[in-house]
């Protein structure tokens, strides 16, 4: 039976983060609100209204393109891109056709250990349509998102499987937030995806007939679809039957791909240069100082956090997932020199608190340096790393100061030397077969004398200490 290949392409629109729309003056902020609330004659195409280009959402899609290796030409423009949907009020939608403002870039992805680089053919500005309600008795149409600035990010036909897809989309993601292009929050319909998948057979190099799945919005959904896909269209030749070109929906309670309609091409869009805007023109100095505004992107900051601070990939992965998470982390390690330590205390304790009540770090009541503070604590042998985590845990259910906490808790650690020792010393005495065991190899039995030590202490006593005196007494 011929093996098949699959071939897939992804184009991702993510909504630009600017106060108001692409093209007027109405609020971007619209998840939410009462329907058609953020509207005007502008974004809801009354005859005679005039779009003004904003000026922001194009130099964070122009931020966007740089930080996806793009090449941006010094001429850009828009155009119609002409069709016929209630969600669209104007009958036509403001993009970009032959002149985008971002082309030929790449994103390298890491999937299961290899490293994979998908091309990417494109990102252009357009603005998005509206949103539609399907109802028994009719369809409702909420023309708040009407006119809000997206970039539509295009690939390379590069991507082989689900999992690469699923990788792709990931990164970029985690790149819009960096860059501060886009929130990209899939739950408020921030970033959507449609595919086109199609399969050939192993080492051929011609494409074979794509479908195209539309509106796809989370990670799960891109990853079943495409899944699916692959395996109804080698079914489908397998069985003697040809792919057409179509325009499929997603039915997530299936997790099936459905016929919708056939799949027009683009020159029956009917597209021509916009008319009221005029191009775009950027000069290489302009370019050049958008450029300076790069932060260090998510791939290159784990790959310094592990080969120079020495700590875990996992843990890198996960600082590195959110810049506000990897910012509070660099902070943590310039304060407290200890990069390993600060990296298991937010990976562990500080992610397990934000996961509690799905809050973000800055709900938390947990500064970077409190946590300095307390992990100097832990050098100083002053708090036993469970008592950390309890003043963590206080801070944030109460708010109160971290030394407070341990004031009022009694959590400082039991370090004076001769009181440990005084307390080891009663320890092996009244527990003569314990160390004789130990003596015997036992290993065992060490452990009961030092748990014994704590239960005397309370728990206070700095286990290093105890273990050394121990050792030093059983000699």
């Amino acid at each position: 039976m011929t093996e098949f290949e699959p071939v897939i392409g992804l184009e991702v629109h993510a909504q630009i983060n600017t106060d108001t729309k692409l093209f007027c003056r109405c609020s971007n902020n619209s998840f939410g609100k009462e329907p058609n609330i953020n509207i005007c004659p502008i974004c809801t195409g009354h005859p005679g209204q005039l779009p003004v280009i904003n000026e922001a959402a194009v130099k964070k899609g122009l931020i966007a393109g740089i930080a996806l290796n793009c090449k941006i030409p010094n001429f850009s423009k828009f155009d119609r891109k002409n069709y016929f949907y209630p969600d669209l009020p104007s009958g036509f939608q403001i993009s970009q056709f032959d002149k985008p403002v971002a082309e030929k870039g790449s994103l390298k992805i890491d999937v299961e250990g290899k490293k994979v680089n998908i091309g990417i053919t494109r990102l252009h500005l357009e603005n998005d349509a509206g949103k539609l309600t399907h109802t028994s008795s009719g369809t409702l149409c909420d023309y708040n998102r009407a006119g809000s600035p997206l970039m539509e990010i295009v690939s390379e036909p590069d991507l082989r499987s689900s999992k690469e897809a699923v990788a792709y989309a990931k990164e970029l993601q985690k790149i819009l937030r960096y860059v501060g292009s886009s929130d990209a929050d899939m739950e408020k319909g921030m970033m959507r995806f449609d595919i086109n998948v199609s399969v050939r057979p192993k080492g051929d190099q011609k494409l074979g007939t794509r479908s195209e799945v539309k509106n796809l919005n989370s990670f799960r959904s891109l990853e079943k679809s495409i899944e699916y896909e692959i395996k109804r269209q080698i079914e489908l030749i397998n069985g003697g039957g040809k792919v057409v070109q179509e325009t499929r929906g997603f039915d997530e309670s299936t997790d099936t791909t459905v016929s919708q309609r056939g799949k027009e091409e683009a020159h029956d869009y009917r597209y021509f240069p916009e008319p009221d805007l005029p191009p775009l023109e950027f000069t290489d100095e302009e370019i050049d100082e958008l450029r300076t505004q790069i932060p260090e992107l998510p791939a290159a900051r784990k790959a310094r956090f592990v080969d120079d601070l020495g700590i875990k990939v996992d843990d890198a992965v996960i600082l590195c997932d959110d810049k506000t998470l990897g910012d509070y982390f660099e902070k943590v390690v310039n304060g407290s020199k200890n990069a390993t330590k600060a990296a298991s205390l937010i990976t562990s304790v500080i992610i397990g608190l934000m996961n509690k009540d799905n809050k973000n770090l800055d709900e938390l009541n947990i500064s970077a340096d409190a946590l300095i503070l307390l992990m100097k604590k832990i050098d100083d042998g002053e708090l036993s790393s469970s008592a950390v985590k309890t003043v963590l845990d206080e801070m944030y259910e109460s708010g109160k100061d971290p030394e407070e906490i341990i004031k009022e808790k009694n959590l400082v650690q039991m370090s004076d030397q001769g009181e440990l020792e005084n307390i080891c010393k009663t320890i092996v005495e009244s527990n003569e077969q314990s160390v004789l065991d130990y003596k015997n190899g036992k290993d065992r039995a060490f452990g009961f004398l030092v748990g014994q030590v704590m239960k005397e202490t309370k728990g206070k006593a700095n286990p290093g200490k105890v273990n050394e005196i121990l050792i030093k007494l059983l000699k």
